[in-house]
């Protein structure tokens, strides 16, 4: 069944040997790249998990661009169209931030903005995300965030679903939120968050099939169907290895659809080709 990772990212040296992410490479076991890793690399890890689409997004923190939307622009040109951009926005710099998200969006055809709270340390509900807030409504692309505990070893506070995501779709009823990393230790919250507000949906990035906890494996098996996306967080787990065990958790044929591929489609209006049209210059980074 074809497949769509709602968050991934190709990484740079830069992103992957992050002192930051010592921990998650002492958990998977990864080692400090000595290279670049090359595109058709990725292409493979998704191709072997039967991933169509790949939500390859920018990182952007408070030092500067671990990834930068150039860069991911070129990584999607030469994945033979397995990969789709996802911005990134330096916060401290609103005006400019929102100016490149909507070059993202209109010259290199991205299709969502990403921004890791923990990164900043600063929650969504912090003033400098609301320009681009509003700048995604007007540009109707999804925002996707980080919700719950953080692996590096930053605070978890800003991964609250309450009261952040809450109030952001509170302030922002026609802005889609996805949640990536399911929100644990906050999942009850985090549904609850997406049973509230139509447009906030959940990803289980970060998350093996068989870590999923089980209030979110009922959401998913009930009321959530159409709710829940799925996501890898690769290169930190592999598209194959998150959907291992997903037999096991008992889905539905409908259910594993949508999950695996059908809200993401609809969410990050994947079914919309408009995008390559020009695609000399989208596809291109300046």
């Amino acid at each position: 069944m074809p497949v769509v990772d709602a968050w991934m990212q190709h990484p740079t040296l830069r992103h992957s040997n992050h002192e930051m992410f010592e921990s998650l490479r002492r958990w998977t076991g990864m080692r400090l790249l000595e290279e670049p890793l090359p595109v058709k690399v990725t292409v493979a890890a998704l191709a072997a998990a039967d991933v169509e689409i790949g939500l390859s997004a920018a990182w952007y923190g408070p030092q500067g661009p671990l990834i930068d939307n150039d860069e991911v622009a070129e990584f999607v040109a030469r994945s033979e169209g397995r990969l789709r951009g996802v911005a990134g926005a330096d916060l401290t710099k609103p005006v400019a931030a929102v100016r490149e998200l909507r070059r993202a969006v209109q010259e290199l055809g991205f299709v969502a903005l990403r921004i890791v709270p923990w990164l900043w340390q600063l929650p969504p509900t912090d003033r400098l995300y609301y320009p681009l807030y509003t700048a995604c409504v007007e540009l109707g692309i999804p925002f996707c965030t980080q919700v719950g505990h953080t692996g590096p070893l930053r605070p978890s506070e800003t991964g609250r679903p309450i009261p952040y995501i809450d109030q952001v779709a509170l302030d922002f009823p026609e802005l889609t939120i996805v949640c990536g990393h399911i929100g644990y230790p906050w999942t009850t919250e985090m549904i609850s968050v997406a049973d509230k507000h139509a447009n906030v949906h959940i990803d289980t990035s970060a998350y093996t099939a068989r870590r999923y906890p089980t209030e979110l494996v009922d959401y998913l098996r009930g009321r959530g169907r159409r709710k829940v996306l799925f996501g890898s967080n690769y290169p930190m787990i592999t598209p194959s290895q998150a959907l291992e065990h997903l037999p096991d958790l008992r889905l539905d044929e409908e259910t594993t659809e949508l999950f695996l591929s059908g809200n993401a489609r609809r969410v990050f209006r994947l079914g919309d080709h408009s995008w390559m049209l020009g695609s000399d210059t989208r596809s291109t980074p300046r």
